[in-house]
């Protein structure tokens, strides 16, 4: 039965010519997918059959990858040139086979987005040099992809906006945002092999207007921000010790706050902030203070 549905769904690809054109991006990436997992339920035990079957499948998911590797150089290149984005942006008007809007996709789980910036921006493996999490610091999981086009589509980032992503991680948010927009961005994350990766990305990508810092927030300077971004990477008194330092720096000029996930209904109960749009906890929610 495994083999059968290997042979078909090898015949189906094969002859789908047009998963070779550069613009079949997500549908090339669903094929390999498939392929996968057509693979991992057909174990290869040394039969005739088996083994064109899998050799057919390593030709073509060869075939495949080349195209995206050829389009993710190319993006690559132009970034690292001063071309702009190099095309980035364009790849996150759909996300989706129904053709749904980004600001209609919800959840936190991953898509072809992702692997497209995962290649984009390179990021070295921290491995095991990542220290063991505080309390009431939250495991990191890097913001979807479609949340950050979503969001810089949204924000509206301007060439006077400083973004600052308070937990930033390996640096997806500042890193596309700067790719994406004129504005400046800075990654604050206490992990240091996050904030070397981050750095070694932007670098190679020669993105200047992203720079990373390596530090507890709680001491952060916030004096230059005017969005920031937070995907709960913290929770209790150090999520309270934040939101009260950005109320500070509310009162003196205009700031939005941005977040995502179960940090979002308490933000929300800021009687200095008030929602600009979304208060959902699966999209970014972008607040403004009073």
């Amino acid at each position: 039965m495994a083999v059968t549905a290997l042979d078909m769904v090898l015949k189906e690809l094969e002859q789908d010519r047009s998963l070779h054109k550069p613009d079949q991006l997500r549908r090339r990436i669903e094929a390999l997918d498939r392929l996968e997992a057509c693979l991992f339920r057909t174990p290869n035990q040394g039969g005739d059959t088996e083994s064109a079957l899998y050799r057919r499948a390593q030709v073509l998911i060869a075939d495949l990858e080349a195209v995206n590797r050829n389009l993710f150089q190319s993006i690559r290149h132009k970034i690292r040139e001063g071309g702009g984005d190099g095309g980035l942006y364009e790849w996150a008007t759909l996300s989706s086979e129904e053709g749904r809007p980004l600001d209609q996709l919800n959840g936190v789980g991953y898509d072809y987005l992702d692997v497209l910036v995962s290649d984009i921006l390179q990021f070295d493996d921290p491995g095991e040099e990542v220290a063991p999490l505080a309390p009431e610091m939250v495991f990191y999981q890097p913001t979807p992809a479609r949340h950050i086009f979503d969001l810089i589509r949204r924000a509206a980032f301007g060439e006077h906006d400083v973004l600052i992503d308070l937990g930033s991680g390996l640096g997806h948010v500042s890193l596309l945002t700067a790719i994406c927009t004129p504005a400046r961005c800075i990654g604050i994350e206490l992990e240091a092999a996050y904030v070397a990766g981050a750095r070694h990305s932007a670098q190679a990508l020669n993105v200047t207007n992203a720079t990373f810092v390596q530090q507890d927030v709680r001491s952060a300077d916030f004096s230059t921000g005017t969005v920031f971004y937070l995907y709960t990477p913290f929770t209790g008194t150090i999520l309270r010790d934040v939101l009260d330092m950005l109320k500070r720096e509310a009162a003196s000029r205009e700031i939005r706050l941005c977040t995502l996930g179960p940090c979002t209904p308490i933000v929300g109960k800021e009687s200095w902030l008030t929602a600009i749009d979304s208060r959902d906890i699966d999209q970014v929610a972008i607040f403004r203070s009073l």
